[in-house]
């Protein structure tokens, strides 16, 4: 399987096409891409959809896809790395675009398809597109913070209408989703919130006892909620070490720890190494 590597921060591309000569492939790289006109199908890691003129898809990296087109069809890519939101870009706070960018990554039920559910949403989308184009064309002053919080606010768009999907209470969208289901999505999207992911809030929320939740997780998941949470932020560390600039201390206030030694101990307890260290070896490996 091919394998693309985006060696620039942002790129916009543009296709006009008849028929899909590529083969299904993967990349290093977020893809958003518009259809500005046309029909056919768009398979993204095995599972097939239609598409149509004004649908939008995301592709985060390891995603493979691939079009089959049936009418002559426009496509706009916006092709971007993290180092789109790094200190060296003028963000008002790239902590937010970070937790856009892990729940993208990590939502356990997200349906490849268009993103979008509410056609107001999508309208916006569309609007900001036109502008992102613009900047990227005329490369005005600013126009690299203008693009950053640009794709920043597409992609709080698009979380907002993948969460709102997965916690619909329409029978056709849960019907796939079991409460562990839920329960871990809950977790994963509020684990930034130590309140939000306690024992007493999770049985408050389930309509469940602290005793019959904590049971029924580890019967389901194997591990304890505490466990699960821990390794999950975890996961979201060894992340930002290998994808931000921020610091220890600035990592651990981020996720809800006292302290960056309290942060640095639970790490080396997973990691057998500090958090230091593993970004010192992964400088060197680079």
């Amino acid at each position: 399987m091919n394998r693309y590597t985006l060696h620039e921060t942002f790129v916009v591309d543009q296709y006009s096409i008849d028929e899909w000569e590529a083969e299904p492939h993967n990349h290093n790289y977020f893809e958003i891409i518009f259809v500005e006109k046309g029909n056919g199908f768009h398979t993204i890691n095995n599972v097939r959809f239609p598409y149509k003129e004004n649908d939008i898809f995301l592709l985060a990296p390891e995603d493979t896809h691939h079009f089959e087109i049936e009418k002559y069809s426009t496509f706009t890519y916006f092709k971007f790395t993290e180092l789109l939101f790094s200190s060296k870009v003028n963000l008002p706070d790239r902590k937010f675009w970070l937790q856009r960018i892990e729940q993208l990554l990590h939502h356990p039920n997200i349906i490849p398809g268009d993103v979008i559910s509410h056609e107001d949403d999508r309208s916006i989308i569309w609007d900001i597109h036109n502008v992102v184009l613009e900047e990227f064309k005329n490369e005005k002053i600013y126009f690299q913070e203008i693009i950053s919080n640009a794709i920043s606010t597409i992609l709080s768009i698009i979380v907002r209408n993948i969460s709102e999907k997965y916690n619909s209470d329409h029978k056709e969208i849960l019907v796939n989703h079991t409460k562990i289901d839920q329960i871990l999505s809950h977790i994963r999207q509020n684990v930034y919130d130590n309140d939000l992911t306690k024992i007493n809030f999770l049985a408050s929320k389930f309509n469940m006892s602290q005793s019959s939740i904590s049971t029924y997780f580890k019967r389901k998941t194997g591990e304890s909620i505490h466990q699960y949470v821990t390794k999950y932020k975890m996961k979201l560390v060894e992340y930002r070490l290998q994808h931000t600039e921020f610091t220890i201390a600035e990592i651990a206030y981020q996720l809800g720890y006292t302290d960056e030694s309290h942060l640095t101990k639970t790490f080396k307890k997973h990691f057998s190494m500090s958090p230091k260290q593993y970004r010192k070896e992964l400088a060197l490996s680079n």
